[in-house]
């Protein structure tokens, strides 16, 4: 099965390098700004040329969909992790914990309906801090009554770790590649 590209509308930014990067050998003038950014809907780790004059902050939302862009002036492509500067490295656990944290409701239905991956492992089992006694509370939680949001979550599964902060703890081990399977970082 051939999967679909994965198309960003908008990006957070997690560091600006308005001269380019420093390790960067070419002479200033021939040298490009650049944008890392984290895309919202997808979790995609990217690189961005800005327009010129542009000066950005991180935590910066940025349109990069089709058509006209106010900020971005083209898309260099994925970023791989290890090309992350060190402001972007920790500015994307705070980036990836406040998205998780507004973003609440989707991430309960990940809980709500999450599906065995084979018939040994179960998508919840894939969760930092969840095994099988973990993963049986939830579903049979969840067969009485849908989850509502992280509180009811915490309430109804005995000894649960806090359901935003292991979410958010899977995501950042997806996006450094630090997992095999992939719950919430499409790519």
């Amino acid at each position: 099965m051939e999967r679909k590209p994965v198309h960003e509308e908008k990006a957070i930014v997690l560091d600006f390098l308005p001269n380019g990067y420093p390790l960067d050998s070419r002479p200033g003038h021939k040298k490009t700004s650049i944008i890392q950014a984290l895309g919202k809907d997808h979790f995609t780790l990217l690189e961005l040329v800005p327009k010129s004059d542009v000066f950005l902050q991180p935590y910066e939302e940025i349109y990069i969909g089709e058509g006209k862009r106010d900020k971005v002036h083209h898309i260099l492509g994925k970023l791989d992790p290890g090309r992350l500067t060190m402001t972007a490295k920790s500015e994307l656990e705070f980036v990836v914990t406040d998205y998780v944290h507004k973003n609440e409701q989707r991430f309960v239905e990940f809980f709500n309906k999450s599906q065995p991956l084979t018939m040994r492992m179960h998508q919840l089992e894939l969760l930092p801090g969840l095994g099988k006694k973990h993963m049986w509370e939830i579903i049979e939680a969840r067969q009485e009554k849908p989850f509502e949001n992280f509180a009811d979550i915490k309430t109804r599964v005995k000894l649960m770790p806090d359901p935003e902060k292991v979410v958010a703890r899977r995501i950042l081990a997806e996006l450094l590649g630090q997992e095999k399977h992939s719950l919430f970082v499409e790519s």
